[in-house]
């Protein structure tokens, strides 16, 4: 039944040998978008502006601003004459924070009583923003609890001083890096696009040199004619893939914590997904540029909003959830952040696999279809 795929699928090989931007955009694409994007997203709230109006000038008062810069969340750019300077400030976009201290700092410590301290953050950008509340949290609660530690010690208090002893630990990210959250999504995105992109022009290439008469004639059927062009495109498309996985582990320190074969089964059935999506636009466009067009609305978007690549499927509407079902990115990222960020076994994402396995199915089948009825029309 498939006498013809080894004809088909070196015609596809040689034409694409030929085409020095197809064959760019399916190797060095990704690893190029994989670095920009790697050091461009980043979630990561560090080094944040921070002008201080300490109004005490105290001991006290300069030790509480030490705990602020010693850590690499804030830098200290101004220290402040008057309280008039933080509006400026923030307006133009200086400093993202300003920290108050009141001149009564010191006494209202001294005499058992609250101190009341003020920070100032400029909330244009709400995620900042947020972390940076938690990061001053954090600060004036270990500062508090030194100062109780050393009053308890002061009248000789043993024993545990605080009901609950908090020990934190986060597995899998214990340093919460975002990259380690984010490369494998950017994988999965890079990797939908170009292949999608690539393969979308393969039909209708054939059809704007007049070369697809010749196919019709000819005893190739088009189940033949669709896997054998996929088969050249999945080869490149993986040798891609394991590019961006060495860019990853080099310059992001994201490696594979899981079974490498499982990763590989994955990438298989995602690459043979997406060019099955992009053989069937190659079979709906009639023009390269139409083909091209479709191909980036149909990936680029759904790809980086409905696959959980940046935002949480359990946080979106339930109409728009059921809408994700249908983005072959949503199940790869799983596969992905499984494998590579958690280490678990195939129990843990089985059904995933099933999923991309089915859309590659029947991607493939659509656009053999598909084929069949242009060549009826042709």
């Amino acid at each position: 039944m498939f006498e013809c795929l080894k004809p088909v699928a070196k015609k596809e090989l040689r034409q694409i040998a030929r085409d020095k931007r197809t064959l760019g955009m399916l190797l060095v694409m990704p690893a190029f978008l994989l670095i920009m994007y790697g050091y461009a997203l980043n979630f990561d709230v560090k080094h944040l502006s921070l002008a201080v109006f300490d109004q005490e000038k105290s001991q006290r008062s300069r030790d509480f601003c030490q705990r602020f810069l010693h850590s690499e969340y804030f830098d200290l750019k101004y220290d402040l004459r008057n309280e008039g300077e933080i509006d400026k400030l923030l307006s133009e976009g200086r400093v993202q924070a300003a920290l108050v201290i009141p001149p009564d700092f010191s006494k209202s410590l001294l005499n058992g009583r609250e101190a009341s301290v003020q920070i100032i953050l400029d909330g244009e950008e709400t995620t900042v923003a947020g972390t940076a509340i938690g990061y001053v949290n954090a600060i004036a609660q270990s500062y508090s609890n030194d100062i109780i530690l050393k009053a308890m010690m002061k009248i000789g208090r043993q024993g545990p001083l605080f009901p609950i002893d908090y020990h934190p630990r986060v597995w899998f990210n214990p340093d919460l890096r975002s990259a380690r959250f984010l490369v494998p999504g950017l994988m999965a995105f890079i990797l939908m696009i170009t292949v999608v992109v690539s393969t979308s022009l393969s039909v209708v290439r054939e059809r704007e040199r007049g070369t697809i008469e010749q196919i019709i004639v000819s005893p190739v059927r088009p189940m033949e004619l669709i896997i054998g062009k996929t088969i050249p495109y999945v080869f490149i498309s993986l040798a891609a893939s394991h590019f961006v996985l060495l860019f990853a582990y080099i310059l992001f320190d994201v490696s594979i914590k899981g079974h490498y074969l499982y990763l590989l089964l994955g990438m298989i059935f995602f690459l043979v997904a997406g060019l099955g999506i992009g053989l069937l636009i190659s079979t709906i466009a009639r023009t390269q540029q139409a083909a091209f067009i479709i191909a980036v609305v149909t990936t680029m978007l759904p790809t980086f909003v409905l696959s959980g690549f940046i935002f949480p499927i359990r946080n979106m509407p339930v109409a728009i959830q059921v809408v994700t079902y249908f983005i072959p990115a949503k199940y790869f990222l799983v596969i992905l952040r499984s494998i590579m960020l958690k280490g678990v076994g195939l129990s843990a994402f089985w059904s995933q696999m099933a999923m991309l396995l089915l859309f590659a199915v029947l991607t493939i089948v659509a656009s053999s279809v598909r084929l069949a009825k242009i060549n009826k029309q042709e």
